[in-house]
């Protein structure tokens, strides 16, 4: 588990370069803080010179780290990423590097390594767009019963396989709410709300494919965002740019993408 300090540093050493070098890092800082998965951090001369995460979603790990601007060009992340890539390989299925769009550092590793372009995604910020809740779904927190829902859900629309559906560890943190969907008295569809630094970020959202298309998602989308930014938070999420259906969704309830991250997966 990472230290405070530790999560100190590694916050100031995301400041640092995102400042420089005009991105946004994606390092799932509710991941981080909560001492799950592994991670790579190289100190020289007391300081944090460079960082990688791993983050495993199952069978899948996402690889982002970052180099201090003045220990930059000594080699340190590509021994780093070498490292976790021999680490990672016979432990996922798929490993994907994950660079800010906007990154031409990134891009220039990225061009030595045995990897392919595999997806981007867009980071969306609600704008303050009026809304009013069309009333079809209510909303509930998530019981033990919802398990074999929420796992149904993962495997339809993520793709996951069974066993890697569930997170016991994510369950646990206090700063998570696990909401269920209900339509017409019917448990249909599931997401994370997760609150971390002032943000709160919508994860995992899914509803049922024979209940798609009925506007579930869209008054689910305005209920969260509403009970949200009344307590305060401004609202984020992610949605792959091949998902042009949710794309479609958040932009019609007021999202507007800020940062695109791209992913590539690594070729053995």
């Amino acid at each position: 588990m990472l230290t405070d300090t530790q999560l100190k540093e590694i916050k100031e050493l995301q400041s640092e370069c995102e400042e420089l070098d005009s991105i946004q890092l994606k390092l799932n800082w509710d991941m981080l803080s909560s001492g799950g998965d592994e991670h790579l951090l190289h100190y020289e001369d007391g300081v944090l010179a460079a960082f990688l995460g791993i983050y495993g979603f199952g069978s899948k790990a996402e690889l982002c780290g970052m180099v201090k601007p003045s220990f930059r060009r000594r080699g340190h992340f590509t021994r780093m990423l070498n490292q976790a890539l021999a680490h990672c390989k016979d432990t996922y299925r798929e490993i994907l590097l994950n660079a800010p769009a906007e990154s031409r550092a990134a891009k220039e590793l990225l061009k030595k390594m045995p990897c392919t372009y595999s997806i981007s995604e867009y980071q969306m910020q609600w704008a303050g767009t009026p809304l009013e809740e069309d009333n079809l779904v209510s909303l509930r927190p998530s019981e033990p019963d919802d398990l074999n829902l929420e796992t149904e859900l993962d495997v339809l629309c993520f793709g996951l396989l069974e066993h890697e559906a569930y997170d016991r560890a994510l369950k646990r943190e206090t700063n998570q709410d696990f909401i269920i969907i209900e339509y017409k008295g019917k448990s249909v569809g599931k997401l994370r709300v997760s609150h971390s630094s002032g943000e709160a970020w919508i994860y995992g959202f899914a509803v049922l494919p024979d209940y798609q298309g009925k506007g579930i998602g869209r008054d689910t989308l305005k209920k969260i965002v509403l009970k949200e930014t009344g307590a305060g938070f401004p609202v984020f999420l992610e949605v792959e740019a091949k998902n042009e259906h949710a794309l479609r969704l958040y932009e019609s309830c007021g999202f507007k993408a800020f940062h695109v991250q791209d992913y590539y997966q690594v070729q053995f």
